[in-house]
């Protein structure tokens, strides 16, 4: 099956080649998936409409059989704000969310993407089959798990990796095989990377 992919980074990412995002591109496109990796404008201080306007143009163009997001730390935020307004056309087969940020931790150049709460009805109608959260106990960006926060109102149990900070190269997370596997196999569980420790779930 040929997959249509969309890879969603995060503030202040200029998609670097030695990111997991950038990695996990290459490898799908290896093996004949459509992937689209854009470079969303202005990274360091981006705008939330433009970003949400660069969002339903990347989903216009995803041609495959499944229709796979994958969003890290600040495009999580921009998917939940954009739930409420996407189409049912723009709707999705699988989401993941990559450590989904605490509010009051995002940095002031992504300040517009801040969110009090979020609908998580709306974010489920978005996704015609499964959302996934996978984040790290030890997130700077989100202290308090983004269990509680998103997966407890979203009404899954996220991934848990341990130590794995940010889920960034910083943390050691360029190559991430089980993330690939999942991107072809739904039922693949997201666990760390050969880099990384081990990999626990909890709820």
């Amino acid at each position: 099956m040929i997959r249509s992919v969309l890879i969603l980074h995060g503030l202040g990412n200029h998609r670097p080649p030695e990111h997991w995002q950038f990695w996990l591109a290459q490898r799908l496109s290896e093996r004949g998936h459509d992937v689209l990796y854009p470079a969303l404008p202005d990274p360091d201080r981006p705008s939330l409409p433009v970003w949400m306007s660069a969002l339903q143009k990347e989903l216009s163009n995803m041609r495959g059989a499944e229709r796979v997001v994958i969003c890290h730390s600040l495009a999580c935020l921009l998917w939940l704000k954009a739930a409420t307004v996407l189409r049912p056309d723009e709707r999705v087969d699988r989401l993941l969310l990559v450590s989904p940020p605490a509010s009051k931790q995002v940095p002031d150049g992504g300040a517009e993407f801040r969110i009090d709460s979020f609908d998580a009805a709306a974010v489920r109608a978005t996704v015609t089959g499964e959302v996934r959260i996978v984040c790290s106990d030890a997130d700077p960006y989100n202290p308090s798990g983004a269990q509680r926060m998103y997966g407890d109102p979203l009404g899954l149990i996220a991934d848990v990796l341990r130590g794995a900070g940010h889920i960034t190269p910083d943390d050691g997370y360029g190559p991430w095989p089980s993330l690939d596997a999942w991107c072809d196999d739904a039922r693949t569980r997201i666990g760390t990377n050969r880099t990384a420790p081990e990999h626990s779930r909890s709820g």
